[in-house]
Protein backbone atom coordinates (compact mmCIF):
# COMPACT_ATOMS: atom_id res chain seq x y z
CA UNK A 1 0.00 0.00 0.00
CA UNK A 2 2.87 2.24 0.61
CA UNK A 3 3.73 2.58 -3.13
CA UNK A 4 -0.20 3.26 -3.96
CA UNK A 5 -0.35 6.11 -1.34
CA UNK A 6 3.11 7.79 -2.19
CA UNK A 7 2.79 7.27 -5.99
CA UNK A 8 -0.69 6.87 -7.35
CA UNK A 9 -2.95 8.19 -4.62
CA UNK A 10 -1.18 11.55 -5.13
CA UNK A 11 -2.25 11.36 -9.24
CA UNK A 12 -5.75 10.14 -8.57
CA UNK A 13 -6.57 13.08 -6.18
CA UNK A 14 -4.77 15.80 -8.49
CA UNK A 15 -7.05 14.29 -11.39
CA UNK A 16 -10.24 14.15 -9.44
CA UNK A 17 -9.99 16.73 -6.93
CA UNK A 18 -10.65 19.76 -8.64
CA UNK A 19 -13.40 19.60 -11.14
CA UNK A 20 -14.85 23.44 -12.25
CA UNK A 21 -17.47 23.79 -8.84
CA UNK A 22 -14.69 22.90 -6.13
CA UNK A 23 -12.59 25.65 -8.72
CA UNK A 24 -15.37 28.37 -8.44
CA UNK A 25 -15.31 28.02 -4.80
CA UNK A 26 -11.19 27.97 -3.76
CA UNK A 27 -11.77 31.23 -5.90
CA UNK A 28 -14.08 33.03 -3.48
CA UNK A 29 -12.60 31.80 -0.47
CA UNK A 30 -8.28 31.69 -1.10
CA UNK A 31 -8.17 35.58 -1.93
CA UNK A 32 -9.62 35.83 2.12
CA UNK A 33 -6.12 34.32 3.67
CA UNK A 34 -3.49 37.04 4.40
CA UNK A 35 -0.42 37.75 6.48
CA UNK A 36 1.47 34.71 6.80
CA UNK A 37 -0.72 31.11 6.52
CA UNK A 38 -0.64 27.66 7.39
CA UNK A 39 -2.14 25.35 4.71
CA UNK A 40 -3.01 22.00 6.38
CA UNK A 41 -2.89 19.40 3.67
CA UNK A 42 -1.54 20.39 0.53
CA UNK A 43 -2.50 18.03 -1.21
CA UNK A 44 -0.88 18.36 -5.34
CA UNK A 45 -0.69 22.39 -4.38
CA UNK A 46 -3.90 23.40 -6.12
CA UNK A 47 -4.56 26.15 -3.97
CA UNK A 48 -1.04 28.23 -4.52
CA UNK A 49 -2.12 29.78 -7.72
CA UNK A 50 -5.42 31.38 -5.55
CA UNK A 51 -3.08 33.45 -2.53
CA UNK A 52 -3.16 37.48 -3.12
CA UNK A 53 0.53 38.08 -2.98
CA UNK A 54 -0.64 41.20 -2.10
CA UNK A 55 -1.81 40.22 1.45
CA UNK A 56 -0.08 37.47 1.36
CA UNK A 57 3.39 37.24 3.04
CA UNK A 58 4.28 33.54 3.43
CA UNK A 59 2.99 30.09 3.13
CA UNK A 60 3.39 27.20 5.39
CA UNK A 61 2.53 24.53 3.75
CA UNK A 62 1.77 21.17 5.63
CA UNK A 63 1.78 17.67 3.87
CA UNK A 64 3.03 14.36 4.82
CA UNK A 65 2.63 12.54 1.40
CA UNK A 66 5.72 13.26 -0.86
CA UNK A 67 3.91 12.39 -3.34
CA UNK A 68 1.69 14.98 -2.89
CA UNK A 69 4.72 17.00 -2.60
CA UNK A 70 6.19 16.23 -5.85
CA UNK A 71 3.18 17.93 -7.35
CA UNK A 72 2.98 20.70 -5.06
CA UNK A 73 6.65 21.51 -6.23
CA UNK A 74 5.44 22.01 -9.35
CA UNK A 75 2.66 24.17 -8.45
CA UNK A 76 5.02 26.26 -5.93
CA UNK A 77 7.38 27.12 -8.77
CA UNK A 78 4.65 28.77 -10.49
CA UNK A 79 3.38 30.78 -7.42
CA UNK A 80 3.48 34.49 -6.45
CA UNK A 81 4.48 33.75 -2.39
CA UNK A 82 6.98 32.20 -0.76
CA UNK A 83 6.16 28.87 0.13
CA UNK A 84 7.88 26.54 2.46
CA UNK A 85 6.78 22.70 3.00
CA UNK A 86 6.59 21.05 6.01
CA UNK A 87 6.45 16.90 5.94
CA UNK A 88 4.23 16.62 8.95
CA UNK A 89 1.02 15.19 9.13
CA UNK A 90 -2.15 17.51 11.01
CA UNK A 91 -2.04 16.62 14.33
CA UNK A 92 2.29 17.69 14.13
CA UNK A 93 1.79 21.71 13.23
CA UNK A 94 5.60 22.64 14.29
CA UNK A 95 4.68 25.86 14.38
CA UNK A 96 5.02 28.52 17.74
CA UNK A 97 1.79 29.83 19.18
CA UNK A 98 -0.11 32.77 17.63
CA UNK A 99 2.27 32.41 14.86
CA UNK A 100 0.17 32.72 11.79
CA UNK A 101 -3.01 35.34 10.44
CA UNK A 102 -5.01 32.37 8.42
CA UNK A 103 -5.11 28.64 8.37
CA UNK A 104 -6.87 27.10 5.53
CA UNK A 105 -7.98 23.62 4.83
CA UNK A 106 -9.30 22.03 1.89
CA UNK A 107 -10.58 18.46 1.91
CA UNK A 108 -8.35 17.82 4.76
CA UNK A 109 -10.66 17.27 7.74
CA UNK A 110 -11.76 14.33 6.10
CA UNK A 111 -8.63 12.25 5.92
CA UNK A 112 -6.39 12.98 9.25
CA UNK A 113 -6.86 10.26 11.59
CA UNK A 114 -7.01 12.55 14.99
CA UNK A 115 -8.80 15.04 13.65
CA UNK A 116 -9.76 17.32 16.56
CA UNK A 117 -6.42 17.12 17.64
CA UNK A 118 -5.05 18.47 14.39
CA UNK A 119 -8.19 20.90 14.84
CA UNK A 120 -6.74 22.36 18.35
CA UNK A 121 -3.38 22.84 16.59
CA UNK A 122 -4.91 24.99 14.27
CA UNK A 123 -6.64 27.03 16.74
CA UNK A 124 -3.19 27.11 18.85
CA UNK A 125 -0.80 28.57 15.75
CA UNK A 126 -3.97 31.02 14.44
CA UNK A 127 -3.37 34.68 15.67
CA UNK A 128 -6.27 36.23 17.69
CA UNK A 129 -8.87 38.10 15.17
CA UNK A 130 -7.21 35.35 12.25
CA UNK A 131 -9.27 33.73 9.84
CA UNK A 132 -9.45 30.08 9.68
CA UNK A 133 -10.57 29.15 5.90
CA UNK A 134 -12.33 25.81 5.69
CA UNK A 135 -13.61 23.87 2.68
CA UNK A 136 -14.94 20.05 3.03
CA UNK A 137 -16.71 17.54 2.27
CA UNK A 138 -18.85 15.65 5.21
CA UNK A 139 -22.17 14.51 6.65
CA UNK A 140 -24.96 15.42 4.32
CA UNK A 141 -28.58 16.73 5.80
CA UNK A 142 -30.64 14.15 3.90
CA UNK A 143 -31.44 10.65 5.71
CA UNK A 144 -31.08 8.84 2.28
CA UNK A 145 -27.78 10.69 1.63
CA UNK A 146 -26.39 10.01 4.80
CA UNK A 147 -27.04 5.93 4.47
CA UNK A 148 -25.55 6.19 1.46
CA UNK A 149 -22.68 7.88 3.06
CA UNK A 150 -22.30 5.25 5.62
CA UNK A 151 -22.75 2.23 3.24
CA UNK A 152 -20.09 4.09 0.62
CA UNK A 153 -17.17 5.35 3.18
CA UNK A 154 -15.49 1.76 3.00
CA UNK A 155 -14.71 2.82 -0.51
CA UNK A 156 -13.58 6.13 -0.11
CA UNK A 157 -11.00 4.78 3.12
CA UNK A 158 -10.04 2.57 0.89
CA UNK A 159 -9.18 4.45 -2.40
CA UNK A 160 -8.64 7.86 -0.85
CA UNK A 161 -6.48 6.94 2.30
CA UNK A 162 -8.78 7.69 4.47
CA UNK A 163 -11.06 9.70 3.89
CA UNK A 164 -14.49 9.79 5.46
CA UNK A 165 -17.28 11.40 4.11
CA UNK A 166 -19.80 11.61 7.08
CA UNK A 167 -17.47 13.74 9.88
CA UNK A 168 -20.11 16.77 11.48
CA UNK A 169 -17.61 19.74 9.64
CA UNK A 170 -19.54 22.72 11.38
CA UNK A 171 -19.54 20.23 14.56
CA UNK A 172 -15.75 19.57 14.24
CA UNK A 173 -14.91 23.25 13.47
CA UNK A 174 -16.53 24.86 16.94
CA UNK A 175 -15.88 21.67 19.05
CA UNK A 176 -12.34 22.34 18.42
CA UNK A 177 -12.86 26.54 19.87
CA UNK A 178 -13.73 28.40 16.62
CA UNK A 179 -16.76 30.65 16.18
CA UNK A 180 -18.32 30.05 12.81
CA UNK A 181 -18.31 33.51 11.16
CA UNK A 182 -19.94 32.69 7.66
CA UNK A 183 -20.64 29.05 6.17
CA UNK A 184 -22.48 28.02 2.70
CA UNK A 185 -23.00 24.23 2.11
CA UNK A 186 -24.58 22.46 -0.97
CA UNK A 187 -24.06 19.43 -3.26
CA UNK A 188 -21.31 19.99 -5.40
CA UNK A 189 -21.27 18.11 -9.06
CA UNK A 190 -19.36 15.54 -10.63
CA UNK A 191 -19.13 13.17 -8.11
CA UNK A 192 -21.55 10.89 -6.16
CA UNK A 193 -24.06 12.80 -3.75
CA UNK A 194 -22.91 11.10 -1.24
CA UNK A 195 -19.47 12.22 -1.30
CA UNK A 196 -19.93 15.85 -2.39
CA UNK A 197 -22.17 17.64 0.30
CA UNK A 198 -19.62 20.88 0.97
CA UNK A 199 -18.72 22.95 3.73
CA UNK A 200 -17.08 26.04 2.67
CA UNK A 201 -16.65 29.65 4.80
CA UNK A 202 -14.88 31.05 7.20
CA UNK A 203 -14.17 31.13 11.53
CA UNK A 204 -12.21 33.11 13.90
CA UNK A 205 -10.63 31.98 17.44
CA UNK A 206 -14.06 32.10 20.41
CA UNK A 207 -13.10 33.75 23.17
CA UNK A 208 -12.27 30.34 25.39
Amino acid sequence: MAFYKDHIYPHVVNVLGDPKPFRNVRDQILPLAEGKVLEVGVGPGPNFLLYDPVKVSKIYALEPNPGMIRLAEEQRSRARVEIEFIDLPGERIPLADDAVDSVVSTFTLCTIPDVREAMRGMRRVLKRGGKFIFFEHGRAPDPQVREWQRRSEPITRFLLEGCTVTRDIPSLITGAGFEIQQISTAYLAPFPKAWTYCFWGTAVRNSG
